[in-house]
């Protein structure tokens, strides 16, 4: 449900005529309620029960039911994502979302409790998902690791948790903050949490993530469901080049242009120097001819 909201709201803002949501039906062939509520909430036109790469396929080239869309955005498995990434050209996406991410820089005063709930908040997404810590500190992360074993084992989704961590996780000890700023601008994460002493000192200085969490009181969780920026975010490194999903992602322009005739005779003689230096001559007569008026 908050998936829904995260991907309607700002559509609405922009004033977006018409919003289909796409999303699997349960073993009962039924919805879930929870979704279509938010749905409801957000402002959804239509819903069709359909999900995965053939949902997305559907909306890019329509069917005889479901109508043929501009945009399709929003977050799925890697089937969805390959789909979108396929489809670009025949539909506009917001990104390529791969599986999630976080990415924790800390210093000596971050707690270690806290570190460890937060890798693992994300680490239970998918086994895919990649949860790292980086820190100057030795002890501090000999303590996160302690932390992890320990509040794993009261978690629902603990084997989805080992699996992640075991496979894509990792905890690295480095020389200083410097050092671990450096390793978050090249790798670029989706979730981004600085718990550090004065976390405010890191803005300008931290330019590649998705979203980033400044202070120990400022958990991933928080910008999942409640701060208010999107928690559609870019993946795998992207966020290089992406910005998280934004009523800018619904907004489509157009330029105008208009000359009277003195300014373009004013103009002339430079575009047709152009035109014929890229030999497209065309180009240059379109120009040439108002002259001759």
């Amino acid at each position: 449900p908050s998936s829904v909201l995260m991907n309607v709201i700002p559509a609405k803002i922009a004033e977006v005529g018409e919003i289909v949501m796409v999303t699997p039906p349960g073993r009962t062939g039924k919805p879930d309620k929870n979704i279509l509520a938010a749905a409801r909430i957000a402002g959804v036109d239509r819903v069709f029960l359909i999900g995965g790469a053939q949902a997305v396929a559907a909306l890019a080239y329509g069917t005889e039911t479901v109508p043929k869309v501009d945009k399709v955005v929003g977050p799925g498995n890697i089937f969805v994502a390959t789909a979108k990434k396929l489809l670009y050209g025949t539909i506009d996406i917001d990104m390529i979302a791969g599986p999630s991410e976080i990415l924790v820089i800390a210093d000596k005063t971050a707690k270690p409790e806290f570190l460890a709930a937060d890798l693992m908040s994300q680490a239970e997404h998918d086994r895919m998902a990649s949860a790292i810590l980086i820190t100057p500190e030795e002890d501090l992360a000999k303590a996160t690791a302690a932390e992890i074993e320990r509040q794993m084992q009261t978690l629902s989704r603990k084997d989805i948790i080992k699996e992640s961590i075991e496979n894509f996780g990792a905890i690295i000890v480095c020389e200083n903050m410097t050092e671990a700023v450096d390793f978050a601008n090249e790798l670029a994460p989706e979730h981004l949490e600085v718990c550090c002493e004065n976390p405010l000192e890191y803005i300008g200085k931290l330019d590649n993530a998705g979203s980033v969490f400044l202070g120990n009181y400022s958990p991933e969780p928080l910008g999942d469901y409640f701060a208010g920026p999107n928690h559609v975010l870019p993946t795998s490194g992207t966020a290089r080049f992406f910005s998280p999903l934004s009523v800018d992602d619904f907004i489509k322009k157009s330029s105008f242009i208009y000359y009277t005739e003195a300014e373009l005779l004013k103009a002339a003689d430079d575009i047709i120097r152009i035109a014929e230096t890229e030999e497209l001559t065309a180009h240059a007569n379109s120009i040439a001819v108002r002259k001759k008026k």
